[in-house]
């Protein structure tokens, strides 16, 4: 497939408007499981740690599997895998209002939904990379904050369902919403070249349409023979252009030397076959081992392998306010009557203008976008050392709102990806950077979910996540660093402020 040059606007503002409803539809629910994570303790019964396992695996599958949903997108595009994801979170969503325990929430909700979700993350921000380049910040910005407005509405929308209707009702209400996933999922466009013919296919991958004609009994032996010679002349012609002329007239010698007798001819043609598809065999092997040198190369980068380090952590500190502070504020027996808001809907809204901010910030030339990410880190890593302080609603209100602005950082990581690998190794880096992203998902809160049951209290589990985030921030400024510059032999011709994105370009 050949693309166009990223127009930055037309159709572009269509893919922006559709990727941020397919974020708020997608992630609304699974960002806000802490007001379903509540009524999950009191039905199952089970412990705080236990049951974190469903909302962790729902934010957390979809990113270990990245590698995983990058090879879909590349595959089959970004529309396809937007309209089979949606009946992927549909689906799951509606199962989990028939759950009868808990480990059957681990499949429906955690795994359906969480990998449904990962798809269609995968596809909004591949398809908005390819559509914008100069104002890609701004892009990624504005799609990113689908998911925090969609946390902020959901919060509020599943309690008063759950008041409604009941837990099993209010499952079956999101989820019938979700197939609206379909309706914008129809409306991604790729951006493909209308000039421009798409590359001739390799003549391997020519080989199992050209042979299948063997098996046909109703084909004559001449038409065998031509169209045995066709794919022959072909896989020469790849291989030597210049001889292609004078191994044509050679091999058309030799495949007219076959018509001695039938049984040679199919002898021939059987060997032939067989040669070629192990020579298919064999470049499909040769695809994988690429793959995972294109990997080894990503991760002989400094900044990419730090990077690596640095969201696995965030993620492992960061992620479990978001899912566990509504339980926080129960266990500070907060008088309900100074309950104004939810804090998950704080958490939302103050990401959708953290989103918005950042990635606006992060457009600008004079900003280097590494810091910036490296900045929000090493200020979440404080805020989450702040909670344990915390006892009245307005505390945690505040901290809510500080840890929602710096969590919106996901809106420039896409941007901070590109700029480190190039937009050529963007799918292939990404899925990897995810994955680890939803492992930390994933182990986030169980943890602090058994700090809680082992101490009876979240102090020491905030530590912790304080701990984790601070030591990823550290690491991650410390392989950023210019003093570098003086180990290579570019130093005098890259400018201070995209210094690690030229090395880790050339990586």
């Amino acid at each position: 497939m050949v693309f166009r040059k990223p127009p930055d606007g037309g159709w572009g503002w269509v893919i922006v408007v559709v990727s941020f409803f397919t974020q708020f539809l997608c992630y609304g629910s699974p960002l806000a499981v802490g007001v379903l994570y509540l009524e999950w303790l009191d039905a199952f019964g089970e412990g705080k740690g236990k049951t974190a396992w469903v909302g962790s695996l729902a934010n957390g599958i979809g990113l270990l599997a990245s590698p995983v949903c990058s090879i879909c997108v590349s595959s089959f595009g970004a529309r396809p895998v937007a309209i089979f994801s949606g009946f992927m979170v549909a689906g799951g969503l509606m199962m989990s209002s028939f759950a009868p325990n808990i480990y059957f929430l681990y499949v429906s909700y955690g795994i359906v939904v969480g990998l449904g979700c990962g798809l269609l993350y995968t596809a909004t921000v591949t398809i908005t990379c390819q559509y914008f380049d100069k104002r890609r910040g701004l892009a990624l910005g504005l799609i990113s904050t689908g998911s925090s407005v969609g946390l902020f509405i959901y919060a509020a929308l599943q309690r008063e369902l759950i008041e409604l209707y009941g837990l099993d009702g209010c499952l079956l209400i999101v989820g019938a919403l979700s197939l609206n996933i379909l309706a914008c999922g129809s409306l991604m466009r790729p951006l493909e070249s209308l000039h421009s013919p798409p590359p001739e296919k390799a003549c391997v991958d020519k080989v199992p349409d050209q042979y299948f004609v063997y098996h046909e009994k109703e084909k004559t032996v001449e038409e065998n023979i031509s169209i045995l010679e066709k794919g022959y002349i072909d896989e020469k012609c790849t291989n030597t252009v210049p001889d292609c002329k004078q191994d044509s007239i050679s091999n058309k010698n030799v495949l007219s030397s076959i018509n001695v007798n039938e049984k040679d001819t199919y002898k021939k043609k059987v060997v032939e076959q067989t040669n070629f598809c192990k020579q298919l065999a064999k470049r499909k092997w040769q695809l994988y081992l690429t793959y995972w040198k294109e990997t080894m190369v990503l991760f002989k980068n400094k900044v990419f392998s730090a990077l690596f380090v640095a969201i696995l952590l965030f993620d492992i500190g960061g992620f479990p306010p978001s899912l566990l502070m509504e339980d926080v504020a129960r266990s500070a027996n907060i008088n309900e009557d100074d309950y104004y808001m939810p804090l998950i809907s704080i958490i939302g809204i103050m990401t959708t203008v953290g989103k918005l901010i950042l990635g606006i910030l992060a457009d600008f030339k004079w900003v280097n976008t590494l810091y910036l990410y490296v900045t929000t880190l090493l200020m979440t890593g404080v805020a989450l050392f702040a909670i344990p302080f915390a006892k009245s609603y307005l505390t945690l209100a505040m901290l809510s709102g500080i840890l929602g602005f710096l969590t919106g950082n996901w809106s420039i990581f896409p941007y901070v990806t590109t700029k480190t690998v190039g937009i050529e190794k963007l799918t292939h880096a990404y899925g990897i950077l995810m994955f680890f992203a939803g492992l930390g998902n994933s182990l986030g809160p169980p943890i602090v979910g058994w700090f809680y049951d082992w101490t009876q209290e979240y102090d020491t589990a905030f530590y912790f996540s304080g701990f984790c985030v601070l030591l990823g921030g550290f690491l991650l400024l410390l392989a950023a660093l210019p003093c570098w510059n003086a180990c290579t032999n570019q130093s005098s011709k890259l400018p201070p402020n995209t210094y690690s994105y030229k090395v880790a370009s050339n990586a």
